[in-house]
């Protein structure tokens, strides 16, 4: 952990000036592109804090600021090296981050196997590597995979046309860095999608062509949330042209104009705007 320590300026709440915050992102720059920043943010001052004293059971809040300026930190970073040195060279190369003369302290920080001593038996690793393995998934994220056997290219512009989709990126199979396995693609699926990106509204998608003409949207459909009535309507009516509408858009217990729609590609969709409840 690098500290930056506290200043009077800092204390002051007096921000940074336009040269110094260019400075201090090109620092940061040159630590995510080595690897090495996992973390790192600036403080407000002590005057926006509060501590609280742990007395037994009693605890006890007080209000900032606090006095003794030594004793404050102004921001920190996380970084992960070989060794203190390391990290003292890469501080000797920080900007002074202070109009004023300042103080950066580097601290290790425990790893789980320092405290082996008090865990004979592993079950605080244990549980440690439990915790490590929920956040991780509490930073995941899921999206849709689309594979339209040979007709992705068609399938994304319909889109760009029928839901305002914007593609941000694609690649054929002829573009690839690596070589696609002998034997993997079906003839002719050289020059189809091997991977697409896109996106509906707020929603980021992904898309391939696959490797033969087989395509199967069985057993999900995409849900398109549009604020009015006039915009689903609008929606809907291009989703369908080509395909097939399961349910015409009507009102529902759960939504004002809701309604079921399968695209010219098969890919199934429920179009709506949300209800007051939703």
């Amino acid at each position: 952990m690098v500290i930056l320590k506290a200043t009077k300026s800092s204390e002051a709440g007096e921000l940074p000036s336009e040269e110094l915050l260019t400075a201090m992102g090109d620092f940061n720059e040159e630590l995510v592109r080595a690897g090495i920043m996992k973390a790192g943010e600036g403080l407000k001052p002590s005057s926006a804090a509060k501590r609280v004293l742990f007395r037994g059971s009693d605890r006890t809040v007080t209000d900032g600021p606090f006095a003794e300026t030594k004793e404050l930190i102004a921001g920190f970073w996380l970084w992960e090296v070989d060794s203190m040195q390391e990290a003292i060279d890469w501080v000797k190369r920080c900007p002074n981050p202070m109009p004023e003369d300042s103080e950066i302290e580097v601290r290790p920080v425990y790893e789980i196997e320092d405290l082996s001593p008090s865990d004979p038996d592993g079950n605080i690793r244990e549980q440690e590597e439990s915790l490590i393995q929920s956040m991780a998934l509490q930073q995941a994220t899921v999206q849709p995979y689309l594979f339209f056997g040979g007709c992705c290219e068609e399938a994304l512009a319909f889109y760009e046309q029928a839901v305002g989709a914007t593609v941000t990126m694609k690649m054929k199979f002829s573009e690839s860095p690596d070589p696609v396995p002998d034997g993997k693609l079906q003839s002719g699926f050289e020059d189809k999608i091997m991977h697409a990106s896109f996106t509906v509204g707020k929603m980021n998608l992904m898309a391939s062509d696959g490797c033969d003409e087989r395509s199967n949207f069985d057993g999900f459909r995409l849900a398109l949330t549009l604020p009015t009535e006039t915009a689903a309507h609008s929606a809907y009516d291009a989703l369908a042209e080509g395909g097939s509408r399961e349910m015409p858009l009507t009102k529902t217990f759960w939504s004002p104009c809701y309604g079921m729609v399968t695209d010219r590609f098969g890919l199934g969709w429920m179009v709506m705007v949300l209800g007051d409840d939703c």
